[in-house]
């Protein structure tokens, strides 16, 4: 009988240190299959291989329960290296082992080490299979060189966050053992209180299984928390996953779905596609502040449940829904205990020496134990102790106590902020008041010139917690209010007689914006897009559209126009909706703007595969275009018009026409014009089966397009000539004008082109036999499509499929499940350590011609 003793312990690591856990699966069932000395015999052969592989890169061994065996390396890329060694040398034995890698900070003691990450690392292991290495994110940040699968976002056991895991080599195992990926906000602060009614609830949703448990409760109440609290505690059913889809912001009803099927990766935006996509795994949708959508949204949710039984909804609202299978969950205020505690630890953390007393108590009393309303309280105790905000409270909410129709605690939260309102100096009142023009929050210098805000006062607002400050994914700050407070500020608003002054100044502001962007459709002189200006003001944007729709329908409908490009390569079904409904009422408006906006409205239902439904729009641009004399205008539009011909099939009298706009844009002088005429009249070539007169064209329209910054174009061409490269049989200059395609695409966030840009490489890689990497681009574009709808995608994804026989089977099956766990960006490179610089790159190879 081979015998097995633990190494004599070296030093361990420090600093920083990668901690490697070790666990036999089914160990008991192992023993009693192989019996007592047999298994013995197994377990001491299974230790030396694995001290052995340890040993050979630089491991310490720390600790050993049972058959588990702790290990500590200096190095992420030495345990990692051991944990492939090791599995690879217990392959063909009887015992499998599943290994867990986390890189953390070493905390030292007698025994060995102490510390949250080891305890990370621990969790991790107990998710792998037997025969699998798992590493967390911070390992596989230090890891070089090493095939790692991404086996996206999961629960540990014991954690409250979700975390990011990856699978080192790509061999195929059973998934993670965790109740689903789950996705929920992590709070800045600790859940205080409120845990009866969290019991209560979360025993509502365990015993009478509600198809959607709606938390119902005055603005401030804390239903949001509570949400996520319940989230988090049943994500332990959930097998299909738990999302949160934050709605404050959100006022149009349609929005709502198209918005849980992007959080699903559902196919489009329809209940069938939400349905079809959850399957028989139970997942859970929390749906936040939905009292705005009310109740235009409530039919959409039954149709919803009603399509899919495995899916579960936890809403927040302040009022209930209303519809089949609802539970209604009354949030009440908090007990005078733990609202105590709430005023205590928050009035804390900037006032240390507040202290528990009869004056906290009546406090929190007169606040009806509103979180929202102590916590704004507490806020001020910075100035104020708990005897003078009482004193400067209790009248003020009995004066402002609503009638017999509003809900009491309503009132009472409104007083509260009305009372939070009254403490601040002239100037804070004025600006509060202002800062409600901003449903998406802003810029310091976007306050400034809209509001007149400065520093001083905008920082005052911020200290007594009615503005708050957040760092966006740039790196920039922006300033916002909380919803219900900003519920309040818009009322001040309203009564100031400020608003329309305003709203005239904040989209003066986003002109400017929308200017800087390069997002009107300029025919003669255009500049380059930064869509990603406009994006983060999106929800400005919007509320300025709905105020201009009522106030000001010519100047609402003048910035949906200078919108035209964001809204084609960005959110055409969005742009699309706001020029019909702007174009509704402004049947006097300048002719040239609404030339533009038929122009801009065909445009976006062409992108979104509607052809027919654009014709009429771009014959009435053009007469308006005639009518007023613009020449270059009218060019441009008659180009459209053949455009759209030929994807209506009518190519008889498309084709002549876009010629004729070919010479036309060329005796003009439209650069634009001519790229895109000679990008379709390319089309006509491949038709006719002259590819080399193809390629020659659409080089031409993408070089125009590109020195003009026009990118979504460039794209486009790029992308054709990879086609026209692919079927002369040149595959490197084919592959590298679908990459400068694809690069193009990314950088101005166009999906639709993204994705044909992947699915070009994906049928390069085919042709070259490259199963693997026409399998991952595969997954990701498929993962890409199901978050929302791609224009005319359907209409030729079956074309793409026929190219890729060559290469299905079980190595491009396996590779295409791990494509749909990466982006698109992420298959693309995955191959080799290329830059997103390479991919602009095209330099001739000796194939290219």
């Amino acid at each position: 009988m081979t015998t097995d003793h633990p190494p004599v312990r070296t030093a361990l690591p420090t600093g920083t240190v990668t901690f490697l856990f070790t666990d036999i699966e089914g160990s008991t069932r192992l023993l009693g299959h192989l019996g007592p000395p047999a298994y013995a015999e197994a377990l001491a052969e299974h230790r030396r291989i694995l001290r052995g592989a340890f040993a050979n890169h630089g491991g310490v061994e720390v600790d050993t329960q049972g058959d588990a065996i702790f290990v500590a390396f200096q190095t992420a890329s030495g345990a990692v290296a051991a944990a492939s060694s090791a599995q690879q040398a217990l392959a063909s034995g009887p015992i499998k082992v599943r290994i867990g890698i986390h890189t953390g900070t070493a905390n030292a003691s007698v025994d060995g080490y102490v510390g949250m990450d080891v305890h990370r690392g621990a969790r991790v292991a107990a998710l792998a299979s037997g025969g699998q290495v798992i590493v967390s994110a911070a390992t596989a940040a230090l890891v070089e060189h090493v095939p790692l699968l991404d086996l996206g976002r999961h629960r540990l056991k014991d954690f409250d966050a979700p975390v990011q895991l990856y699978q080192v080599g790509t061999t195929q195992f059973p998934t993670l053992r965790t109740p689903g990926a789950v996705d929920l906000p992590t709070p800045a602060t600790r859940f205080l209180g409120r845990q009866r009614e969290f019991y209560e609830a979360a025993t509502l949703w365990l015993d009478r299984h509600p198809r959607i448990l709606t938390i119902v409760g005055p603005g401030g109440a804390g239903k949001t928390r509570l949400s996520i609290e319940l989230g988090r505690f049943l994500a332990e059913d959930a097998t299909g996953g738990t999302v949160f889809i934050a709605l404050a912001t959100v006022r149009d009803a349609a929005l709502l779905v198209p918005m849980i099927a992007g959080m699903l990766g559902a196919s489009d935006d329809t209940a069938t596609a939400i349905a079809t996509r959850v399957g028989g795994k139970q997942t859970h949708v929390i749906l936040d502040n939905l009292e705005q959508l009310l109740p235009d949204v409530a039919p959409a949710i039954a149709d919803l449940l009603a399509a899919s039984p495995a899916l579960r909804i936890v809403a927040t609202s302040r009022e209930p829904l209303r519809i089949a299978g609802e539970f209604e969950f009354d949030l009440p205020p908090m007990g005078e205990i733990d609202a105590t505690a709430l005023f205590l630890e928050r009035a804390q953390a900037v006032r240390p020496d507040v202290a528990d007393s009869l004056a906290v108590l009546e406090l929190v009393r007169r606040l009806d134990g509103l979180p929202l309303a102590i916590e704004l309280a507490a806020a001020r105790v910075k100035v104020l102790g708990p005897r003078q905000l009482l004193e400067r409270i209790g009248q003020r909410l009995d004066l402002l106590k609503g009638g017999r129709d509003v809900d009491e605690r309503h009132a009472t939260l409104r007083a509260t902020i009305a009372w939070s309102y009254d403490l601040l100096d002239e100037d804070e009142q004025r600006l509060f008041s202002r800062f409600a023009i901003f449903r998406g929050g802003c810029t310091l210098a976007d306050a400034e010139a809209v509001t007149g805000a400065d520093i001083e006062t905008l920082g005052s607002l911020l200290d007594k917690s009615l503005v708050r400050r957040r760092v966006d994914t740039e790196g920039d700050e922006r300033f916002s209010m909380l919803e219900t407070i900003r519920d309040f500020a818009r009322e001040c608003l309203k009564a100031s007689g400020e608003e329309d002054s305003l709203r005239r100044a904040q989209a003066d502001r986003l002109f400017e914006l929308v200017d800087r962007a390069g997002t009107r459709a300029v025919v003669d002189n255009p500049q380059p897009w930064d869509f990603d200006l406009v994006s983060p003001e999106i929800d400005n944007l919007r509320e300025v559209f709905e105020w201009a729709l009522e106030r000001d329908p010519e100047r609402g409908l003048r910035l949906v126009a200078w919108l035209e490009t964001f809204w084609v390569v960005r959110d055409p079904a969005e742009g699309a909706a706001l020029f019909a409904r702007f174009m509704a009422r402004t049947d006097d408006a300048e002719p040239l703007l609404r030339a533009r906006a038929f122009r801009a409205l065909g445009g976006t239902l062409d992108i979104l595969g509607e052809h027919a439904r654009a014709a009429p729009c771009y014959q009435e641009s053009l007469d308006l275009f005639v009518a007023a004399g613009s020449q270059n205008e009218a060019a441009h539009g008659r180009s459209r018009i053949a455009a759209n011909m030929m994807m209506r099939g009518d190519t008889a009298h498309g084709w002549p026409a876009m010629e004729e706009c070919l010479l036309e844009s060329r005796r003009l002088g439209l650069r634009l014009g001519e790229a895109q005429a000679l990008g379709f009249l390319s089309n006509k070539a491949y038709e006719e089966g002259d590819l080399t007169l193809a390629l020659d064209m659409t080089l031409a329209s993408a070089e125009i397009a590109e020195e003009a910054g026009w990118a979504w174009w460039a794209a486009a061409q790029f992308d054709n000539a990879g086609m026209f490269e692919r079927q002369l049989g040149r595959l490197d200059a084919a592959e590298r004008y679908a990459e400068r395609a694809l690069h193009l695409a990314l950088a101005v966030g166009d999906r639709r082109q993204t994705v044909f840009g992947a699915a070009g490489l994906a049928v390069i890689a085919a042709a070259r036999g490259e199963a693997e990497r026409a399998g991952r681009l595969w997954g990701a574009l498929e993962t890409e499509v199901a978050a929302g709808r791609i224009g005319q995608w359907e209409r030729q994804r079956p074309g793409y499929e026929a190219q890729l026989l060559s290469v299905e089977g079980e190595t491009f099956a396996m590779a295409r499940d791990e494509g749909r766990l990466l982006t698109i960006a992420q298959a693309a490179t995955t191959e080799s350590d290329r830059s997103p610089a390479t991919l602009v790159d095209t330099g001739q190879t000796e194939d290219s011609g």
